[in-house]
C-alpha cells in the first residue's frame, strides 16, 4: 500500500470529506493562494509599473456604482492604480511575509523545543525563562524600535527595498516562543515512552534520538499550530503596515493598501479600505477554520465527527 491509499484510508482524510465547512475553506484559501501566485497573468493591470498608472484615474469608485466604469471593476486607489490588481500584488506579498515568518519562528521554536525538552535542566529553564522574556515584549514594541533603527541607519528609501526581509525577521522572532512550548510540551511527553529507552539501549546519540525518533512524533500539534500562525503572522504583518512600519506605499500589502484609504473611507471613498480588509478577513479566516479543523482532527477528545 502507497503513501497515498494510506492518506485515504485516514481519519483526517474520512473526516475532511464530511466536513464542508473544511472543504469550503480549502477551497477558497486554495483560489486565493493561486491567484497570488499567478498575478502577473490575472492582474489586468501592473500596480507596479508606473506607464499603467494615471493620477487623473485616482478614487474611481467601483464598477456597480454609478461613476463607476467596466475598465476598473474594483475601482481605484488615491494614486489611480487599478484596486482588483493591487490588491492581488498585495496579498502575494502578505502571503510571502506570512509563510516567511512562519518558516523562521517555526525553525527556532522547534529545534528550541526539542532539545529543551529532551535534555531537561539548565539548557529547558535557560530557553524556557528566554520565552517568557520574549513574550512579555509586544511584537509591536520591538518592531517600532527594529523599524527606527533601522530606518535611520539605511534611510527611508533604502528600508523599502528590505521591508519583506525585516517584516519576516521581526515577525518570526518575536512569535517563536509558540513552538517552543507546544514542542517541549510533546517532547516531554514522549521521552518518557519506551521507544525512546529501546534508542537510548541501542546506543543512539542524543541527537539523533531527538530528531529521528522524537520529532515525527510532535508533527501533529506542529502542524495545527503553523496553520493559526500563518494567520497570526498574516494580521500581524497587516497591523504593522497600517501602523506604517511595513510595506512602501508603491509596493502595497493588505495592511498598507488599509491604511492608504483609511483618510478617506469618511469622504466616500469606502472601497480603498474596504475591499482590501474584506480581502484579508477572508483570507485569515479560511487558514483559522482550516486551522480549527485539524484541531479538531488531531485530538479525538475534541472532534465531533
Amino acid at each position: 500500500m502507497n503513501r497515498l491509499d494510506k492518506f485515504r484510508q485516514s481519519f483526517l482524510w474520512y473526516s475532511f470529506k464530511r466536513d464542508k465547512v473544511a472543504i469550503a475553506c480549502l477551497l477558497v484559501l486554495l483560489i486565493l493562494v493561486l491567484t497570488a501566485i499567478f498575478a502577473p497573468l490575472i492582474a489586468p493591470y501592473n500596480p507596479y509599473d508606473p506607464e499603467m498608472i494615471d493620477i487623473m484615474n485616482s478614487e474611481i469608485p467601483p464598477a456597480w456604482e454609478a461613476e463607476g466604469g467596466t475598465e476598473f471593476l474594483l475601482g481605484t486607489d488615491s494614486q489611480g492604480r487599478d484596486m482588483l490588481s493591487t490588491m492581488i500584488y498585495g496579498m502575494r506579498i502578505s502571503i510571502i511575509i506570512g509563510l516567511g515568518a512562519v518558516a523562521l519562528q517555526a525553525v527556532l521554536g522547534v529545534l528550541i523545543g526539542l532539545f529543551a525538552g529532551y535534555h531537561g535542566g539548565r539548557l529547558d529553564a535557560f530557553f524556557m525563562r528566554a520565552a517568557d522574556v520574549q513574550l512579555s515584549f509586544s511584537y509591536l514594541m520591538v518592531a517600532i524600535f527594529m523599524s527606527a533603527i533601522l530606518q535611520a541607519v539605511v534611510g527611508v528609501a533604502k528600508f523599502g527595498e528590505i521591508a519583506i526581509p525585516f517584516l519576516v525577521l521581526v515577525i518570526g522572532l518575536s512569535q517563536w516562543p509558540q513552538y517552543a512550548r507546544t514542542v517541549r510540551a510533546s517532547v516531554l511527553a514522549e521521552r518518557k515512552k519506551e521507544y525512546v529507552e529501546a534508542a537510548r539501549v541501542a546506543g543512539f546519540t542524543s541527537s539523533r534520538i531527538i530528531l529521528d525518533q522524537i520529532f515525527p512524533n510532535t508533527l501533529s500539534p506542529i502542524l495545527v499550530l503553523s496553520t493559526i500562525q500563518v494567520a497570526n503572522a498574516v494580521m500581524s504583518e497587516a497591523a504593522l503596515s497600517f501602523l506604517g512600519l511595513g510595506m512602501p506605499i508603491d509596493r502595497p500589502s493588505l495592511g498598507s493598501l488599509i491604511n492608504s484609504g483609511f483618510e478617506l473611507i469618511f469622504s466616500g471613498a469606502w472601497w480603498i479600505t474596504a475591499l482590501p480588509g474584506l480581502l484579508l478577513v477572508i483570507l485569515v479566516l479560511s487558514i483559522n477554520m482550516l486551522g480549527d479543523f485539524l484541531r479538531d482532527v488531531f485530538n479525538p477528545k475534541l472532534y465531533k465527527g
